[in-house]
């Protein structure tokens, strides 16, 4: 087993708030106990649920699109499930390098290149009950965390650090709203904010399923986003249902929400599924339940990702099927001025965070 420093250089996010709630320092290294890993962090990946959570978005009290609050710190409840709990170590997505096991583990293992599944089930998959890495527990914006044994994937790939690292967060809540929604061959899907991260992870594993896909995005990113497959893109001012048609698409999945919501559920065939995991532009929609009764559809919120969601994904990447958009890396350190330009929403694909090595 190598030798391990005692310190690291660690982002510690000190409270909701702004820029300066995050902390460049040097903390402990962390001590793998039964049933855990230490990992070496390669890569970490930016995610809306790391900004969200610093600002106390997903607090109840909240209105606003992702991004818009002010970081008022008296959002306690503005964490996952609950109040967040700060001083934390974020960092939701990581691609690692095992370089220690606790006690009685398998020290095999030491020397993989891995991903670690960011949501965890503490309860099995009977349960929806959720943890997630970055959230609940000290994360990957650092040199090094500790994960659960059973939470780590080796993976087998060609695949930069950083391309790795976009995965897991990303492309799982994807996955599993693709699966949720029973996406096949033949089914037309309507993908708004198609050039995101899970956006773009939505429209290649829909296409991976022999699906119809139609984005939604900017006009800038219009020809990346066809680039990973998708057969028709709408630019985000057009008008959807006067482009479309009504009742003409079989699944929406949608991370935006906002103004744009009643839109989509008339673009909905009888007997079709709206799947949602995020609300970019606003938690808080018009909903006519005429639209909802009336042709029979269904709404399918998702957070926890089921049990084949990750392991799916890594034989996706074995076997070339998926590759993900990577928009740019930044050294850890600057941290703020990536999450910012996370904020600007001017990239297509993920932008990912390197530790020192």
């Amino acid at each position: 087993m190598p030798q391990l420093p005692r310190l690291m250089k660690a982002v510690v996010t000190t409270g909701i708030g702004g820029y300066d709630k995050l902390d460049y320092r040097e903390v402990e290294v962390p001590q793998p106990g039964p049933g855990e890993v230490l990992l070496r962090v390669l890569a970490a990946g930016v995610n809306n649920t790391e900004i969200n959570t610093r600002l106390g978005w997903y607090s109840s009290s909240v209105r606003a699109g992702t991004g818009e609050t002010g970081g008022d710190p008296e959002l306690r409840d503005g964490g996952w499930n609950g109040a967040t709990p700060f001083p934390l170590i974020q960092g939701t997505d990581c691609c690692g390098e095992v370089v220690a096991v606790g006690p009685g583990g398998e020290a095999s293992r030491i020397g993989q290149r891995v991903l670690v599944r960011a949501c965890m089930r503490p309860h099995g998959f009977g349960d929806p009950t959720t943890v997630w890495l970055g959230s609940n527990f000290d994360g990957a914006f650092a040199q090094y965390v500790k994960v659960p044994a059973g939470e780590v994937f080796a993976v087998g790939c060609n695949w930069s650090d950083a391309e790795l690292a976009s995965i897991p967060c990303a492309y799982g809540t994807a996955e599993n709203m693709v699966a949720r929604a029973g996406v096949g061959r033949g089914t037309r899907v309507l993908v708004p904010g198609a050039s995101g991260g899970v956006g773009s992870a939505v429209v290649q594993l829909a296409k991976r399923r022999g699906a119809e896909v139609i984005g939604i995005t900017g006009a800038a990113k219009a020809d990346a986003v066809r680039a990973i497959g998708a057969d028709t893109v709408l630019l985000r001012e057009d008008d959807p249902v006067a482009a479309l048609g009504e009742e003409c698409v079989d699944v929406v999945i949608d991370n935006v929400g906002g103004a744009g919501f009643a839109a989509l559920l008339r673009l909905l065939r009888r007997g079709g599924r709206y799947v949602t995991s995020g609300a970019i532009a606003g938690p808080v929609v018009e909903l006519d339940l005429r639209d909802l009764y009336l042709k029979d559809l269904a709404l399918i919120g998702c957070t926890a990702w089921d049990e084949r969601v990750f392991p799916d994904l890594v034989a996706y990447i074995e076997a070339g099927e998926i590759r993900p958009l990577l928009a740019a890396t930044y050294p850890l350190e600057r941290i703020a001025e990536a999450q910012e330009a996370f904020g600007r929403k001017d990239h297509a694909g993920k932008i990912v965070l390197i530790p020192p090595r």
